[in-house]
């Protein structure tokens, strides 16, 4: 069976804490799409761990994990987090990587930085990990696919028109040092010999898996509203964050996926640019922040603060629909103990009227939350493994939203660790 982990929201929903739960039961796990631009925080018996680019299923070593051709693949990156894995007592994990993944190179950081620092003020707030530039060139066809890398005669060829292309970028708009061909040959010899023991066929493995009748789960990278598609454009991600997305990032058949678990917070946050209607300012977000997840809400990636916002009805219901989903996880319903009211954002107001659906970027500017307050339960729930253990007002928050999304709560995140969570 084939199910998707996705994310609701603008990422940092949870979503590595619910895929390292899931996979005690999984056999596989693959990273579809994406780079190491955002990072899956993981608490579990190995310590805390913040990984970017491998799947949050490694710390298991009955699994295997992929990165499958849809990733934004730093082999650097890549060979480094497993380095560090191991030195931290990980046992040495079972790693695939698809002959078809592409590269991101070094002068697609360099172009990354390069813009935000020409953009100054208007800049996307991208982690300037090269993930726009990667894709730009892999839909311009001039990205680099790992198989490339075997047929030398054909690459150098390549990489000289790469370099012809960018210098003239280069020299007459960012007015930087050119691009050398054979520095660039170099560091692409140097990826080869680095990733050869990795790469398979990894769309014939998953479906030889598939036909096993082994249990498979797709990790999806940041959340809905980060979708180049269906999200807050253009403060969007550049890969598709969707769970659809899967089939093609892994390479199966749309109609394996079978369950769609996204992974809503209990509250909001965002890292970067973009509207983020239900946010929350000054003291009241500081709480909330240095409250959050584990050790407090900064990004995995870039350790930047996460901007904080109350629960967005709207912006999540439109989440879980366009992910499909069969199954929502609510995840750090803990950290909200500390409130003894609790605001809901269940409306926008946009010019005068009201909606619950969620519109466009150029209408998400105009709007203004609609928020409806629940009490608190103002006490600490961690620790508790039943649902009906829960206090009464914390039940009714969780019922509160479930209603109002149209989608069933079925995993409940309390805590930071694996054993952390309440089944309903």
């Amino acid at each position: 069976m084939v199910k998707a982990i996705v994310g609701a929201n603008w990422g940092d929903e949870g979503k590595g804490k619910i895929t390292d739960t899931l996979s005690k039961e999984a056999d596989i796990i693959v990273r579809y799409q994406g780079g190491a631009n955002a990072g899956h925080t993981i608490v579990n018996n190995y310590g805390k761990f913040a990984l970017h680019t491998l799947p949050s299923g490694v710390f298991y070593d009955h699994t295997t994990s992929i990165i499958g051709n849809g990733v934004a693949l730093n082999i650097p990156v890549f060979m480094r987090e497993i380095e560090e894995l191991v030195e931290r007592g990980v046992p040495t994990p079972n790693i695939k990587v698809s002959d078809r993944v592409q590269l991101v190179m070094s002068y697609h950081i360099l172009f990354d930085q390069y813009e935000e620092e020409r953009l100054a003020g208007k800049s996307f707030g991208s982690t300037k990990s090269g993930i726009a530039p990667f894709y730009s060139d892999k839909y311009s066809k001039i990205g680099i696919q790992v198989s490339e890398l075997f047929h030398e005669e054909a690459l150098r060829e390549k990489v000289e028109n790469i370099c012809k292309l960018k210098n003239v970028i280069l020299e007459h708009l960012y007015h930087k040092p050119l691009l050398q061909p054979d520095s660039i040959m170099k560091e692409l010899m140097g990826y080869r010999d680095m990733i050869s023991p990795y790469l398979v066929d990894v769309s014939l493995y998953l479906s030889d898996a598939i036909k096993k009748g082994k249990e498979i789960l797709l990790e999806g990278q940041l959340g809905a509203l980060k979708d180049p598609d269906h999200g807050i454009y253009p403060m969007v991600t550049s890969s598709s964050t969707l769970a659809a997305y899967g089939a093609i990032g892994a390479g199966i058949p749309p109609y394996e996926i079978k369950k769609i678990v996204t992974v809503c917070k209990a509250y909001s946050s965002a890292v970067g640019a973009g509207i983020f209607v239900s946010e929350i300012f000054g003291q009241e977000a500081d709480e909330l922040r240095n409250r959050g997840g584990d050790g407090g809400e900064f990004g995995a990636t870039t350790g930047r603060a996460r901007r904080m916002g109350w629960f967005d009805v709207v912006a999540s219901k439109y989440g879980c629909r366009i992910q499909g989903t069969t199954d929502v996880a609510f995840t750090v319903l803990d950290v909200l103990g500390y409130l003894k009211e609790i605001p809901v954002c269940v409306a926008y107001e946009i010019q005068g009227k009201q909606t619950t659906d969620f519109p466009t970027t150029d209408q998400l500017k105009k709007a203004k939350p609609v928020l409806e307050v629940l009490p608190g339960w103002n006490c600490d729930i961690r620790g508790i493994n039943k649902y009906e253990e829960l206090p009464e007002n914390c039940r009714h928050y969780i019922e509160f939203i479930e209603e109002k999304l149209g989608y069933p709560i079925t995993m409940i995140s309390n805590g930071p660790g694996r054993e952390d969570i309440i089944y309903r």
